[in-house]
């Protein structure tokens, strides 16, 4: 009997193991199979959508252009422009099977001091055509010829994909120090943080495999800018959940002599608070699934199914690992059992100061008793600080409420209004930023990028009057082919395609030929079209938020059994995130000194933050009711806040940790969504967790369970009879 309790746990975690690992061995693969860009995430109902679909019946073929800009300060010399003609040649011969059609000669600049030559990469993949950037970059770089920089679509999709390419090893290696790190000062053991780790690792290797699989069986598909998030989410989300079980499995070694008896109750009691935390993530990332944009479409199931498997082995190959090493998990601070215990939280006041003893054996313990110091000395701050909110609720609740308030008054300098791509990138000048700069000084800066307007081919002539008319318009090229009644016009702009001067151009475009020619049902694409559309889809995309805020509030309301707790909750949650994006923008604005903030931050930050920051509040408010149901509301928000207090701190430094080492990837837009979780992460978990929800709690009393039975007793004794079943003598005995 004694080694089959040991053998089926072993036996389980060997096929928990093997299992994660099949999925696991194929989850280096999914870089390979990600997208990029604007125009892939787009609706096909969006107007640059719909102008490239019709584009296609000019049968010119869809393509990406990368610039080459030749420049020299004295001017081109007859040696630079024989070396120009050679490097065309072997870009028409090495690159053929790339191209959409030959390299033309090069155009000079009035000022005869640069040439540009465009590249016409097939497709519109930008991915796949980033790839091809390095070759082209070897030919052009010939130390034999002009000094050269490679520009345009395509040489800014490379300079991103370099950057995001630390997303495979950088990013977790640093994400993975930094967890170990502070799990080693959590527990204090050699052990353990190499364990919960492990697991962890093992849940984000077989997420990759699952994604890899459904993304390259066309189920699902996954944007570069997704996989880095996707990545600390399952690893700092799967700690926390394993934080969590840990720390009770460490409370009920103390109170079962049997480590397999302590994990059993360990399970059974953090089963829940870990499944409803976690299934809060996984609702609140599939409500992204009504998203328009496809970069928001991509990050709800990729991210839903990656919480999936931090939970699945958090709540398995963890436990059985744990119940098979029982105490030594622990060394060198092994728990020692103390003896049965009732599950009681008792915390002293009778001196003035605090100790905790979560594990209590008296029944009839009541809160001004002196406690049996068995969990003094480890909780002891928490206890403290659970007493001091305890004793002046209202005026550390609305200290609180003050302080959030006061930050997010840093809301009025925030505008996702989009980043210009050439200012994305981070570490040093890219080549791309180069020669778009060089591309200002000698041409138009919209050379080689045009603007595309297709319209029924009678107006032509009148739309391209109104289009030479827009400030910021150099030139106008009209097509002299027409198909299916409509005609073609390319614009050419004075700024850069992907500044926000252009991005004011093209609507200024689009409006006024809609105005002044409304029966030509134009439609305006390319490259800045595309930029402007994808902007004001992900600003679209916001209606996510309510959804969110309902699936979220039912969720706890179900769990909770209270309407007033759920909408208090997440109202504080609301506000945290409203703080930090607060703090962010004046970051953003006064102290990084970033160009702009991206269109889909909000969004992002608002998933992350919000579902996120209630799972500490799920983890505290679970264990308040638990203990309220023994006792009343005030003793059982202390005894909730001194237990959880440690274990709940340590999660929510995990999980900011995890997202700050986003940073390491030089983008604009993932260095803001990581200084933003991390800072609101830890304001939820030191200010709202710790302060604004114990005292609202505690102030309100037994109003703040109401619906529940528990919001209607009169006497605070005894447990509530609608969610503490009778148990039978071994469940009691467990206990």
């Amino acid at each position: 009997m004694r080694k089959r309790r040991w053998l089926i746990p072993a036996l389980l975690l060997i096929v928990f193991t093997v299992g994660g690992g099949w999925f696991s061995a194929t989850g280096g693969k999914l870089g390979d199979v990600v997208k990029s860009g604007a125009a892939t995430y787009l609706p096909k109902s969006s107007e640059a959508s719909t102008a490239a679909a019709l584009d296609q019946r000019f049968g010119e073929a869809q393509t990406l252009p990368a610039l080459v800009v030749y420049t020299r300060p004295g001017g081109l010399t007859v040696a630079d422009r024989t070396a120009i003609g050679h490097q065309i040649d072997r870009i028409n011969t090495e690159l053929a099977d790339k191209l959409a059609g030959p390299v033309q000669p090069p155009a000079d600049s009035d000022d005869k001091l640069a040439a540009e030559v465009i590249v016409p990469y097939a497709g519109t993949d930008e991915t796949k055509i980033a790839g091809y950037v390095p070759e082209l970059r070897d030919i052009v770089h010939d130390p034999s010829g002009p000094p050269a920089s490679v520009t345009g679509p395509a040489g800014v999709q490379a300079d991103l994909q370099n950057a995001l390419g630390a997303i495979d090893g950088l990013l977790v290696l640093v994400t993975a120090a930094v967890i170990l790190l502070i799990l080693v000062l959590v527990y204090r053991s050699p052990l353990l943080p190499f364990l919960v780790l492990a697991v962890a690792g093992l849940a984000l290797t077989a997420a990759q495999g699952v994604i890899y699989l459904l993304v390259k069986h066309g189920v699902l598909s996954l944007g570069s800018e997704v996989q880095g998030i996707l990545n600390v989410l399952i690893l700092g989300a799967g700690t926390d959940y394993a934080l969590l079980i840990v720390s009770r499995y460490r409370e009920e070694l103390r109170a079962h002599d049997n480590r397999f008896d302590a994990m059993r109750a360990a399970w059974r009691r953090s089963l829940l608070p870990v499944f409803a935390s976690g299934g809060t993530v996984i609702l609140g990332l599939l409500c992204l699934l009504v998203s328009g944009l496809g970069l928001n479409r991509d990050l709800g199931p990729a991210g839903a199914i990656g919480i999936g498997c931090a939970l699945l082995a958090m709540t398995t190959v963890l436990p059985l690992a744990l119940a098979l090493l029982g105490r030594a998990a622990f060394w060198p601070r092994r728990p020692t059992y103390e003896g049965a215990s009732d599950g009681y939280v008792e915390v002293s006041q009778a001196t003035g100061t605090a100790a905790a003893a979560p594990r209590l054996r008296g029944a009839t313990q009541v809160l001004d008793t002196p406690a049996v110091a068995t969990e003094a000395d480890r909780s002891g701050r928490w206890a403290r600080i659970a007493v001091l909110v305890a004793r002046h609720p209202r005026p550390l609740w609305m200290g609180a409420l003050a302080v959030l308030a006061l930050l997010s008054l840093g809301l009025l300098r925030l505008h996702a209004d989009g980043i210009p791509q050439t200012d994305m990138i981070l570490e040093g000048p890219v080549e791309s930023a180069t020669g778009q700069t060089a591309l200002a000084a000698h041409y138009s800066a919209g050379s080689g990028n045009p603007v595309l307007t297709i319209a029924h081919a009678d107006r032509i002539p009148q739309v391209a009057d109104v289009i030479r008319a827009v400030p910021g318009v150099a030139t106008t090229d009209i097509s002299p082919t027409t198909v299916d009644g409509l005609g073609k016009i390319d614009t050419t702009l004075t700024t850069a395609p992907d500044s926000k001067a252009s991005l004011a151009t093209v609507e200024r475009l689009r409006s006024a030929v809609a105005a002044a020619v409304p029966d030509a049902q134009s439609k305006t694409g390319g490259y800045t079209a595309v930029l402007i559309d994808f902007n004001a889809q992900a600003t679209k995309d916001r209606i996510v938020i309510p959804l969110l805020l309902l699936v979220i509030c039912v969720l706890l309301t179900i769990l909770l059994r209270s309407v007033v707790a759920s909408l208090l909750l997440l109202a504080t949650v609301v506000l945290s995130y409203l703080a930090a994006l607060g703090v962010s923008a004046v970051m953003f604005h006064d102290v990084f000194g970033f160009s702009g903030v991206d269109a889909t931050y909000p969004l992002h930050a608002f998933v992350f933050l919000v579902a996120l920051g209630v799972d500490y509040n799920i983890f505290l408010m679970t264990r308040v009711r638990e203990e309220a149901q023994r006792t009343d509301t005030r003793r059982g928000t202390i005894a909730g806040l001194t237990v959880t207090g440690g274990v709940i701190t340590s999660a929510g430094i995990v999980l900011a940790a995890t997202f700050a080492a986003l940073a390491v990837i030089p983008l604009v837009l993932l260095v803001e969504l990581a200084f933003t979780v991390a800072f609101g992460v830890l304001l939820d978990t030191f200010v709202v967790r710790s302060i604004l929800v114990p005292a609202l709690t505690i102030d309100l009393g037994r109003a703040m369970w109401w619906p529940s039975a528990l919001s209607r007793r009169t006497i605070e004794a005894g447990p509530v009879p609608e969610s503490e079943p009778e148990r039978t003598e071994s469940e009691t005995a467990d206990r």
